[in-house]
C-alpha cells in the first residue's frame, strides 16, 4: 500500500473532473479524496496497491473528454491515512 497526494493542472475543473476520478478509483479499489481548490487544480489524496494506483495515474494524466491536463504531479508519502472509501469532496469546510 501507497499513500499519493497529486496536483493536476490544467482545464480540471467544470469538466466532471472529480466524479470521473472516482468512477475510476472505485473500480480500481483506491481510497481517499478528490476535490476542487481556489487556484483552479484539482487536488487527490489517494492510497491503493501499485496498479491500482499506476492505473488512477494514467487516467489522470488524460482526464474526463473535456479536460486539458498540463500536468500532473505526484509525491509519495509513508504514512498511510487508512482511508475508507473514495470520496468526492465539494467544499473546504
Amino acid at each position: 500500500m501507497k499513500h499519493w497526494k497529486i496536483i493536476i493542472r490544467g482545464k480540471v475543473q467544470k469538466v466532471f473532473f472529480r466524479a470521473s476520478t472516482k468512477a475510476v478509483a472505485d473500480q480500481l479499489e483506491v481510497k481517499g479524496f478528490v476535490m476542487n481548490k481556489p487556484d483552479g487544480t484539482v487536488y487527490i489524496e489517494a492510497e491503493g496497491d501499485n496498479f491500482g494506483l499506476d492505473s488512477l495515474l494514467d487516467f489522470l494524466k488524460e482526464g474526463p473528454q473535456d479536460a486539458e491536463v498540463e500536468a500532473v504531479d505526484v509525491e509519495e508519502f509513508t504514512a498511510l491515512q487508512g482511508f475508507k472509501n473514495f470520496e468526492v469532496i465539494k467544499k473546504l469546510s
